[in-house]
């Protein structure tokens, strides 16, 4: 009986069958040389990043050090990993370290992830500025990862590089490979000599000179450096136990050219460095012919998996039947062994004298030519681009639980390396880029499509290791490009059915759940949404967003604890040193975007504007610096933090969504709406939009948030459209909107867009003002812990104590409830205040100071205006005070207003057993005769 399709077998084969072929993009505007066509889904439109020009103010200044970071890097220290892994020339360049390079964390299993992001910031630098030299190096990258795909399609080529007598092959450190003798290469010899030049380049302990075996049981080998660091000879017919060694008495020098030979005569075994014998060992009857013929007969490579590849050149490697004397070995010093007393070795010879191909000759005239290899053999298809080997992706098929030291995310780093091809291509149309980004797909659909359902969610499920980024919604953007039916297919192979269902339901899983790991998964759900219109795509993204906002998202509308989410609701119980990863804040903001091309729900961006202003502009650091692009990795909001602006070297993927962040601060300033009847202002922010199908620009001039409003003045032609003004949630009182000084009726809702709708004429003046008022936000978990704003921006206390700081706010409140009277201004530095003598400044300045994002709200005394009732300040169980539920009633129209909202508090209080009567009427008396700011 044949078994019916799975779902997904069903869902591929309608996508192979509907999707129509052949690109599909659009002309774009300055520095955009392509767009991607929008959803028909979406109902409003971003605008491209040439399209909006940043203006001087606070993006401005943490973009110009970004932009000064990315034109000067060396790039072919990212390139490095990719073409060590192709066995090309590295140029000489070093990887950057910490997880992007051989070295880093987990043996460096995350490599070439940071190459991607440099991309995509090359890309937003050039589509935002213009500058040359931004397109120069996204050229020049996008070259040298087509050579390297294109090493990578065929049997390995020779690096040759100057030998001791004329040129040698290296083994570029990372190439995996190595060279393949054959079988016979021994001879079953009772007495032998092995001789080679060596060049190491790496200190790594066992790497293989040579290795011939069958195993790990019966084998000979000659090790550039044992565990001591010296050179090794050992044989064995019985595994490690049993062999018979020969060690050497220093480390050879690397860089350097070092001749090495092992004799084994009459039991007794010798070993010569530079022509000098370093050791004898004369109870060593093991020879070659104790072995037998062995099955795998190596130079640079080892029959223990886990040992290096050595890494380094060799030259003139010879085989004798006998054991050359003393005087022999010496007189191969100087010349080569063709030239020497000893003459070629005549069980093998080969002088390495290649330049190109990979195989060499034997030229002992046995006929015995080798190969070079690689370790992992090769892609399983031409589109394959990565810096390691495909045995990453290979392994993560059979693995049931994760272990990043020795699969780390390989489809996440493949996301990040497909997204910086999309955006090079979308930015510059260099066709090479898309050629890459098409090919890895094709690669991914032939390497995924033919495993079971099963496999693929068991993958998608594993923490670290499964995690796979934003690839769905690059591979979605590339289909949009491509029309290949093949790529929406694959898009749908990521689709994490667990998750996703059970979000289409409501139904919170997040606890314990891998935040970032997931974030992400939801924009892609958004753009297979567009491709496919299956609603429960919609509707997992828009429930899973309302499962971290605001139930697990802190005042800076970050997210996670030590990259997991904890229970909902739980804030206070999870502050500490590794909240807030900042990828998370990155991957949010993106969610909520894209979210809102679909809904225009303001909430969404009421969150933007949170986490732009606070967490994606405090991560980076105000500082110039060439090496390092100074993002934090985790923000900590534990009492007194300072922030780490280069965390494991600064090349984690903080680091890199940072870089990318730090250049399209002005991607969401404005939106228009599908059909072109309305501009959406969605952030004040100092910048000019030029919307070339209105013929007109539309220009902010502002130093917000350091000022309160904006103005906006038209130029160009004429145009009719709807002007929507973002009113903030927290913009309660007295936004006001002017058109050429005239007030504009209507009344603005916080947490809404206000609409003016006219013919705009060039020189039209729009002001806007959006007063701020200074309030706090409560822990859900535990009120007493609370953040403060003003307006959009957080503000954090600066102090070296490590415990929470107890501030008392109320004294001096306004009618209006602002808290603001309470604190006193800073001279000269805006929106810097100080309480008690502690200074209070915005979460966006990337200092290195102790900070306080969460305080302790301290009323212990009824007071109003400054004047203490003498009454203890009761609280209910929840923990809200009577101050709480009185100043909760603001803004008060006047003194009476609030006497107004005292007495009646005072009664329910009184009545409810929580407030003496007598101490009642105290606490009304003093709100009677207190003096209060409006």
């Amino acid at each position: 009986m044949t078994p019916p399709l799975s779902r997904r077998a069903v869902l591929q084969t309608a996508i192979l069958a509907a999707a129509a072929p052949g690109a599909a993009y659009a002309a774009g505007g300055r520095a955009a040389a392509a767009t991607l066509p929008a959803p028909s889904a979406w109902t409003l439109r971003p605008f491209q990043l040439g399209e909006v020009a940043l203006g001087e103010g606070l993006f401005a200044a943490k973009r110009a050090l970004m932009l000064d970071h990315g034109r000067g890097y060396d790039v072919n220290r990212l390139l490095q990993v990719f073409r060590t892994n192709a066995g090309l020339s590295t140029l000489g360049a070093v990887a950057p370290g910490g997880w992007e390079g051989l070295d880093g964390e987990a043996n460096g299993n995350l490599r070439g992830h940071y190459t991607g992001h440099f991309l995509t910031m090359l890309a937003q630098a050039y589509g935002s500025t213009g500058e040359q030299a931004y397109a120069d190096r996204i050229g020049s990258m996008v070259g040298a990862l087509t050579e390297v795909r294109e090493a990578l399609r065929h049997d390995p080529a020779v690096l040759a590089v100057a030998g001791r007598f004329g040129t040698a092959p290296e083994n570029v450190r990372g190439s995996y490979q190595y060279v393949d003798l054959p079988a016979d290469v021994l001879g079953g010899a009772s007495a032998i000599t092995l001789s080679a030049w060596v060049k190491p380049t790496h200190d790594a302990n066992w790497g293989r000179v040579f290795d011939f075996g069958n195993d790990t049981t019966r084998y000979l080998y000659l090790a550039a450096r044992n565990a001591s660091g010296v050179p090794r000879f050992a044989i064995t017919t019985g595994g490690p136990g049993g062999e018979q060694g020969l060690d050497g008495a220093a480390a050879l020098p690397s860089n350097v050219w070092s001749h090495l030979a092992v004799t084994i005569a009459g039991g007794t075994g010798t070993l010569y460095v530079n022509g000098a014998a370093v050791a004898r060992n004369t109870a060593m009857p093991l020879t070659p012919a104790a072995l037998g013929t062995l099955k795998n007969n190596w130079l640079g490579r080892s029959n223990y998996a886990t040992d290096p590849v050595f890494a380094g050149a060799f030259d003139e490697f010879n085989v004798w039947s006998r054991a050359l004397t003393a005087d022999e070995i010496t007189a191969l010093q100087n010349s080569r062994a063709a030239d020497s007393f000893a003459g070629r070795g005549d069980l093998a010879s080969y002088a390495f004298d290649e330049t190109t191909g990979g195989t060499f000759a034997d030229a002992s005239g046995r006929g015995l030519d080798a190969t070079l290899r690689r370790t992992w053999g090769g892609p399983s298809h031409p589109g394959f681009l990565a810096a390691y080997p495909e045995t990453q992706f290979i392994l993560l098929e059979s693995m049931t639980s994760g272990d990043y030291t020795k699969v780390w995310a390989p489809y996440y780093t493949a996301h990040k390396i497909l997204r910086g091809l999309l955006d090079a291509f979308l930015y510059t149309d260099d066709a090479r880029a898309l050629d890459l980004a098409s090919g890895m797909c094709d690669w991914m659909y032939s390497r995924l499509s033919p495993l079971p359902d099963a496999t693929l969610q068991r993958m998608w499920g594993i923490f670290s290791s499964g995690e796979f980024g934003g690839i769905v919604e690059a591979i979605c953007d590339l289909h949009a490009l491509t029309g290949k039916a093949e790529h929406l297919a694959l898009a749908r192979l990521f689709d994490l059915d667990k998750l996703i269902d059970a979000c289409a339901a409501g139904d919170d899983t997040l606890d314990g759940l891998h935040a970032n790991q997931h974030i992400p998964i939801f924009t892609g759900l958004l753009r297979l949404y567009d491709a496919t219109g299956e609603q429960r795509y919609l509707n997992a993204a828009r429930n899973f967003w309302d499962m971290v906002v605001p139930v697990r998202m802190y005042g800076i509308g970050g997210t996670s604890t030590g990259e997991f989410w904890k229970a909902r609701g739980v804030i206070a119980g999870t502050i500490g040193a590794t909240d807030a990863e900042t990828c998370c804040a990155y991957n949010m903001l993106k969610l909520s975007r894209m979210l809102f091309f679909h809904t225009r729900d303001p909430k969404y961006m009421d969150y933007y504007e949170r986490a732009l202003y606070n967490q994606v502009l405090g991560s980076k650091q105000d500082k110039a610096d060439a090496e390092k692009p100074l993002v934090t990795y985790f923000i900590g909001l534990t009492p007194g933090h300072v922030r780490d602006y280069t965390p494991k070297q600064g090349t984690t993927c903080c680091e890199g969504t940072g870089m990318e962040s730090a250049t399209k601060y002005q991607d969401s300033v404005y939106f228009k709406a599908a059909d072109g009847s309305a501009l959406y202002v969605n952030l004040y922010s100092p910048t000019t939009l030029t919307w070339a199908e209105k013929g007109v620009t539309v220009t902010q001039t502002t130093d917000y948030p350091r000022e309160q409003g904006s103005t906006l003045t038209v130029g160009g032609g004429s145009a009719a459209f709807e002007l929507r003004l973002r009113v903030p949630s927290w913009a309660t009182g007295g936004f006001r909107v002017t058109v050429n000084g005239r007030a504009v009726s209507g009344t603005p809702v916080p947490g809404s867009y206000f609409t003016v709708s006219r013919t705009w004429r060039r020189g039209d003046v729009v002001r806007v003002a959006v007063p701020f008022r200074l309030r706090v936000e409560k822990a859900l978990d535990d009120p007493s812990v609370q953040t403060l704003f003003h307006g959009p921006v957080n503000l954090v206390a600066r102090k070296t104590s490590t415990s929470y700081l107890p501030f008392g706010l109320y004294r001096d409140a306004a009618l209006s409830g602002d808290l603001l009277p309470t604190f006193t201004p800073v001279t000269g530095k805006p929106l810097h205040y100080t309480l008690d003598g502690t200074e209070f400044a915005p979460f966006f300045e990337g200092t290195e100071d102790p900070t306080h994002a969460y305080f302790r709200r301290a009323e212990p005394k009824v007071a109003f205006g400054n004047t203490d009732s003498g009454v203890a300040n009761p609280a209910k169980d929840d923990g809200t005070t009577l101050l709480d539920d009185i100043w909760a009633g603001a803004p008060f129209s006047g003194k009476g207003a609030l006497v107004s909202r005292v007495r009646a508090t005072v009664d329910a209080w009184v009545a409810a057993g929580l407030l003496g009567e007598a101490d009642g009427e105290k606490v009304v008396e003093t709100a009677r005769n207190a003096s209060y700011a409006s």
